[in-house]
């Protein structure tokens, strides 16, 4: 009996069909009624249906949704920030999405199975086995005879903790489809079929009202768990989601859409209309606005054991500590195992690019699918932020040695351009050095910075000018040392709400949020646009003078100059961190964040006499003159082609960028349902998208 009970706990409710359990559990009301206030009576059991709940969470994580598959081929790349790193051709099936279809053209061709698979292992299956699971343990608690007491409380219990968590699942879980589908089916209860779509518009809505019932009777969050929702993490997901909610979405013309009281809703639109499809957002974003503010700031109330780091460094020099810790700054983190089984695909993927072998190397092969793009890390990261260099990397690790990473297509540390770096191994306290993909550092989903942003764009879009420029300071001040100089960014941005925007841009560099943020803000076009003239500029300055200088004095130039060092010989380390500003003249110690493992030694590298591990540069930033070039020629440093790199691929860094789009159209950045998904639960693609007739 205790053996079925618990698996009765853990067995998902099948939505849309892609998952089942035994119908025996349904067969007698009393055996259900004595099941339900049996297992959530004892929080051992409680517990174990609960992580079951979080395993299949983890698995949508790390292969689906915030690693690999879709997070993989649209939110990594396709921003005026991001890029991937392989050529069009090459990459097509990542590239076309990227670039919102072509203008929505290639939308009926695209193969939705590419990265959207099939059932099981779709996105689309996974998430819904995930929202199966945590409705399978809300709807077991909801049947309890003491229920609506729990519901009454004004403490949280044990009990109500683990209810609040399951409602944060499945409205996480929900939050992710929305992103990559639009409007999908809607399931709340245990054993209900999951068929049609709902509109997207009534899932946020219930979903943000389920989550405000349970945030009271949640804990705020615990140093030692931050691997489990709590009442901080619903805080600040109502204020996300809210955002969501409020912000621009392109929508198919064949809804009827409706709020989640069944109420008609209309839409603030701009852009013309792709393939039957419309760009807007809710007339009533004010009111999802209001409650973003009002969330973000419950956050700051209950922030439990989530603290804005005084240095932005911090954060991430703690994800790359031991297993059992987490960083002070994040509120959610998708826990990884070093050396487990699985896919750890935040370094592979989005990490400081390796040339590595695949097994038994220092590090071990990093893809780098996640490049930074060169306009951007050039000409509008300010050279004074401290976090530039840690969202971006030149070089990139190849079997014990650092290597400037060319700008020529390709994938590693062989091509593809500048790395995005706040995810290296070289970084980590232990290093797993015997399998790529198993480094076992966490990803961090939920972080107080999102808070402080969240809650200052919420208060800019509504006016509230002074608690906006309250928050936005504290971030951007960090990022300086201490002076960001807010008023000036403000200015140059154009609007506060717009410099909130950008500097979330910048404090996210790196890690997947940009394409969505604009699209949400509805200001992908002007974004898009920003970045294609600055280099297409920069292309023409490198073709036609061999330099281009952008307005923030740096300067991108067709060659400079390296040569390889015994770093730890002169400097006691290998691996550099973050440079005293009086030190930024120094070709090894800046730009920052980079070298090598300071003793890949002590996990077997036999660097025998070939000590020169480090690449120091010259001419990175500025235009060497003769005199510049010929010292440095003369001390042991040649030449390397770099911004003729940029040149020589014109198409791949200005054609392709954002694909023949026109500015003006509604962007298709959604992924087509594959033919399982709409045979099963009865609906058809829109957008554009090839339905299972055609």
């Amino acid at each position: 009996m205790k053996n079925k009970i618990l698996s009765i706990a853990l067995c998902a409710a099948g939505a849309l069909g892609l998952t089942a359990c035994s119908d025996d559990y349904f067969e007698t009301k009393s055996y259900s009624e004595a099941n339900a206030d049996f297992v959530f009576s004892n929080m051992i059991t409680a517990r174990a249906a609960m992580d079951g709940a979080y395993s299949a969470w983890h698995g949508a994580v790390s292969s689906h949704v915030f690693g690999d598959g879709l997070f993989y081929a649209l939110d990594i790349a396709g921003s005026d920030i991001m890029r991937h790193p392989e050529k069009y051709s090459a990459q097509a099936a990542r590239h076309i999405p990227e670039a919102f279809y072509v203008n929505g053209t290639e939308a009926g061709s695209y193969d939705p199975v590419t990265y959207g698979k099939e059932a099981p292992n779709s996105p689309f299956s996974v998430l819904f086995s995930v929202i199966g699971k945590a409705n399978a343990i809300t709807s077991a608690i909801e049947s309890m005879s003491s229920f609506n007491e729990m519901m009454q409380q004004t403490e949280p219990s044990s009990l109500s903790q683990l209810y609040g968590e399951a409602v944060a699942l499945r409205a996480t879980a929900y939050r992710e489809l929305i992103k990559y589908y639009g409007d999908v089916p809607f399931q709340t209860t245990m054993g209900e079929s999951a068929t049609g779509l709902s509109p997207r518009d009534s899932i946020y809505d219930v979903l943000i009202e389920d989550l405000k019932s349970v945030e009271p009777l949640m804990n705020p969050v615990a140093a030692n768990n931050k691997n489990y929702f709590s009442q901080t993490y619903v805080d600040a997901l109502i204020g996300r989601m809210a955002l969501e909610a409020g912000g621009y979405q392109t929508r198919r013309g064949d809804m009827t859409y409706v709020d989640g009281k069944g109420q008609a809703l209309t839409f603030e639109t701009k852009f013309n209309p792709t393939n039957g499809a419309t760009y807007g957002r809710r007339s009533d974003w004010k009111t999802l606005y209001g409650t973003a503010k009002e969330y973000f700031l419950k956050a700051l109330d209950h922030k439990g054991a989530a603290v804005l780091s005084p240095n932005y460094r911090d954060l991430f020099d703690q994800l790359h500590g031991a297993d059992a810790s987490y960083a002070d700054e994040t509120i959610y983190e998708e826990p990884f195992q070093q050396g487990a089984s699985g896919n750890d695909p935040r370094p592979y993927s989005l990490g400081r690019a390796s040339t590595g072998a695949s097994s038994n190397d220092y590090p071990c092969k990093n893809y780098g699918q996640g490049r930074i793009n060169p306009a951007f890390y050039y000409g509008v990261f300010d050279p004074n932020d401290l976090r530039r260099d840690l969202a971006g990397c030149v070089t990139g690790n190849n079997k014990g040695y650092e290597t400037l990473i060319p700008f020529t297509p390709g994938s590693q540390a062989k091509g593809g351009g500048i790395t995005c770096n706040k995810f290296d191994e070289s970084r980590q306290s232990t290093v797993w050095t015997k399998n790529q993909r198993r480094s076992g550092i966490n990803a961090p989903y939920m972080r107080m910075s999102e808070v402080y942003l969240g809650l200052a764009e919420a208060a800019a879009a509504l006016g509230d000018e002074v608690t906006a420029k309250q928050y936005l300071k504290v971030i951007r001040d960090r990022a300086f040392g201490g002076n960001g100089n807010v008023d000036a960014f403000i200015a140059k941005e154009g609007s506060l709400l717009k410099a909130v925007i950008d500097e979330r841009g910048f404090e996210f560099a790196g890690e997947g949020d940009r394409r969505f943020t604009l699209i949400r803000t509805g200001l992908i076009s002007e974004k898009i646009k920003e970045i294609k003239e600055l280099t297409r500029k920069m292309l023409d300055g490198l073709k036609n003078n061999g330099y281009y200088t952008f307005d923030n004095g740096n300067t991108i130039s067709t060659k400079i100059w390296t040569k390889m060092v015994d770093a730890k010989a002169t400097y006691g380390f290998r691996l550099v961190k973050e440079t005293d500003a009086s030190l930024i003249n120094d070709p090894v110690l800046y730009p920052r964040w980079r070298g090598v493992n300071n003793d890949w030694e002590s996990y077997g590298k036999n660097y025998g006499s070939d000590t020169k591990t480090n690449l120091a540069i010259k001419g990175l930033f500025t235009k060497l003159t003769d005199e510049e070039i010929a010292a440095a020629e003369a001390d042991g440093y040649k030449a390397q082609d770099w911004g003729k790199q940029l040149v020589d691929n014109d198409d791949e860094y200005y054609l392709y960028l954002f694909y023949n789009y026109d500015y003006d159209k509604a962007p298709i950045y959604l992924f087509p349902f594959s033919p399982n998904a709409m045979a099963t639960g009865g609906f058809t693609n829109g957008y554009g998208f090839a339905n299972a007739e055609e």
